[in-house]
């Protein structure tokens, strides 16, 4: 790395505005107004293709174009939102050895591509804020929080219940649909974070069923629960907490319940780095 911090910026999702690029450059510039840290956003994070930012090609491409520059040091994802699935085999294909050193961080749908770089054995990937948070009530915090973690590493925001066992973040829905494809990572002995957002409890109940009866799963070290919030309400009502329903499946798939993340869809979303505790 030179003197400068390079942070490319990819949106390998849903639309992303111009305006949320603006509070996080202004930001930025606030916290580092020496220029030693420049945030770059790639320009297809503007692109609209129905519901994405860009068509498929395109998000593949500007991914690689971030992850396998050598002049940038760290990838960050914009957003999450759907999308970052249907690209995800065209960048396993096309990344390169330059790819390999940088840090990468986002949450939500964003796991899909933090899955599959986990898979190919990049050592620096981790669930944690992305720049849409800087939109959030006290989301100056969050993204504090990520830029300490791209920019060095920095270990103070990490989440609270790291034991040194290797361990990953999802959001339940994306770890529950990339599980039996060809992008899901071995997760045998890793502690397993899960957190959720806007979805009914009946849904969070199918998808645990789904979850814990794979056979890859049921090698895991155990589950931890996230936030889970904005529920859909369910009619008639479901009758289970997310933590009751989440117990309810680890004991019956013998999946040990190891407690509660500090992860989720807010502001205080924790970073996890994928692998061992400490990997940075």
């Amino acid at each position: 790395m030179g003197s400068v911090t390079r942070i490319g910026v990819v949106a390998a999702s849903s639309r992303f505005s111009k305006a949320t690029a603006a509070r996080l450059d202004a930001h930025v510039e606030a916290r580092f107004p020496g220029g030693d840290v420049k945030v770059v956003f790639h320009p297809a994070c503007f692109a609209r293709h129905g519901h994405f930012a860009g068509d498929d090609g395109l998000r593949a491409r500007a991914f690689l174009e971030m992850a396998n520059d050598p002049r940038f040091d760290a990838v960050w994802f914009a957003r999450g939102g759907y999308g970052s699935c249907r690209v995800a085999e065209a960048v396993r294909a096309g990344l390169k050895p330059e790819a390999r050193a940088k840090r990468y961080l986002g949450y939500s749908d964003a796991g899909s591509l933090l899955a599959t770089l986990y898979r190919e054995g990049f050592a620096h990937v981790a669930h944690g804020p992305m720049v849409a948070d800087v939109s959030r009530r006290e989301g100056a915090g969050a993204i504090d929080r990520a830029l300490d973690w791209l920019i060095k590493g920095t270990t103070s925001g990490l989440e609270p219940s790291l034991d040194g066992r290797p361990t990953v973040a999802f959001n339940l829905t994306i770890l529950d649909q990339l599980v039996g494809t060809a992008i899901e990572p071995d997760l045998t002995g890793h502690v397993v974070m899960i957190e959720e957002v806007s979805e009914a409890l009946y849904r969070i109940d199918r998808m645990m069923f789904h979850l814990t009866g794979q056979a890859s799963i049921r090698r895991i070290a155990g589950f931890r629960l996230g936030r889970v919030s904005d529920i859909t309400p369910n009619e008639p009502e479901f009758g289970l907490t997310p933590e009751e329903i989440v117990r309810y499946w680890c004991l019956r798939s013998g999946i040990p319940y190891l407690g509660a993340a500090d992860i989720g869809h807010d502001a205080d979303n924790k970073i996890v780095p994928f692998g061992p505790n400490g990997a940075s």
